[in-house]
């Protein structure tokens, strides 16, 4: 009987690692040009089990969470998961065919097909589920807060003053984050054709920036409403710093727990993407609801390039360790559930580069804190949004995802109260 001859590690992984990276493995194997920029060092045989065993990124991204995987990039410290995420886009992580298997299995014997636990940032595959069951209050509760309540100072160090934790609007290429945050926020309060004295709801109002925005710079009366009660608090300590307590509140509670009615405007920044697709048609229906006639909605949300490309994967990275339960529609889509409640669609827009600024910029705010974002929330958590960031970014530069600004308008026997062009401006 011909034994069979063990591949090393670090060979068996090039196969599916292919193009210029570097990869060293702890059997002392190395494969890869010798001047690769991005470095990968398989720390332990969990390492390969975690990309063996699991589909697509989500083993690699167990693997680096955990600390059985390392990344590096020439001397850079910390290390650029930008540019480690761009250099193997496209490689085949965990989606090794039935050879490639076999040939892994060979250079680690039977431990490569060891279920390896993942580490505790990942949230259980059971727990949430995306689908119509998925998206009831209680369950939104805790799927918010598992993406939101990290840590208040951590999202102060990665997102800026602002705390705007959605798409910024660009007026230049050379404007600051602040200065792109503002002109979003600014640019949402124009279409919404906000005067002195109109009252604006903000669902998914995250840490009150639109309400402030609003209230500070056009004279409204606002209500925010978010479900993370670590935002509803920091937002409501800073109204009151700003001296706003009178015409804005930020309310802990569940959009559709808003009684309120009559409103003259309702944002919409970066809430759709939790509510489930299968329930937009009830969650356009409710902010219908709250306006009153001739009031303005402004949707603001990520979507897919179109109802035919790929949804996030329920078992995939973004679904397990950041958005549980979150799930992308197609602006068609966004269009139409707004359509059917009874709202005219008068403006839309794709920002989708300007979101890849906005990311680049939070990543850049990531890297400049590394060593405090680690001591406040654990290297592992900061691992998770470091993969999240860069990998963010790089599915809008390719045009994986999009960000659609939708502007409806509740029209009365016909009339809108809408101007006869765009008055708000770029």
């Amino acid at each position: 009987m011909v034994p069979v001859t063990r591949m090393q590690v670090a060979p068996a992984l090039a196969q599916v690692l292919p193009g210029p990276v570097r990869i060293r493995a702890y059997d002392g194997s190395v494969a890869g040009p010798q001047d690769a920029r991005v470095s990968i060092e398989l720390c332990s045989r969990r390492a390969v089990s975690h990309i063996v065993s699991a589909p697509g990124e989500l083993g690699f991204a167990r693997a680096y969470v955990s600390g059985e995987l390392a990344m590096s990039t020439g001397d850079r410290s910390p290390v650029d998961h930008y540019e480690v995420l761009r250099t193997i886009a496209g490689a085949c992580i965990g989606t090794l065919t039935p050879r490639q298997r076999v040939e892994v299995v060979r250079a680690l014997g039977r431990e490569a097909l060891t279920w390896v636990e993942p580490p505790p940032q990942e949230v259980g595959a059971k727990r949430f589920v995306a689908g119509l069951r998925a998206h009831l209050p209680g369950r939104d509760a805790l799927a918010i807060a598992h993406h939101y309540d990290v840590s208040n100072l951590f999202y102060e160090w990665v997102l800026g003053p602002s705390m705007a934790y959605t798409c910024a609007v660009y007026p230049r290429a050379d404007a600051t984050l602040e200065q792109a945050q503002e002109e979003k926020f600014d640019l949402v309060c124009r279409k919404l054709g906000l005067q002195p004295g109109m009252r604006l709801l903000d669902v998914g109002c995250g840490w009150g920036g639109m309400v402030r925005h609003a209230a500070k710079h056009y004279g409204v009366r606002a209500l925010g409403v978010t479900l993370s009660r670590r935002q509803a608090e920091w937002g409501a300590k800073r109204v009151a710093e700003d001296g706003l307590a009178d015409t804005v509140e930020v309310r802990h509670a569940d959009y559709r727990s808003v009684t309120e009615t009559g409103f003259d405007a309702v944002s919409s920044i970066g809430l759709t993407e939790h509510i489930g697709i299968a329930q937009l048609p009830a969650y356009a229906a409710r902010l219908a609801a709250r306006l009153r006639p001739e009031g303005r909605l402004l949707n603001h949300c990520i979507t897919r390039p179109d109802e035919e490309s790929r949804p996030i994967s329920k078992r995939g990275f973004i679904a397990r360790y950041v958005f549980p339960d979150g799930e992308l529609p197609g602006v068609a889509k966004v269009i139409g559930v707004l359509q059917r409640a009874g709202l005219e669609v008068r403006h839309e827009e794709n920002l989708r580069e300007h979101y890849a600024m906005t990311l680049h910029a939070w990543c850049d705010n990531l890297d400049a804190r590394w060593d405090d974002a680690v001591a406040e929330v654990g290297e592992g958590t900061a691992k998770v949004w470091a993969l999240y960031l860069a990998g963010s970014r790089l599915e809008f530069e390719r045009n994986r995802i999009q960000l659609h600004q939708v502007l409806a308008v509740k029209t009365s026997d016909g009339r809108s109260g809408m101007p006869l062009r765009p008055d708000w401006g770029s």
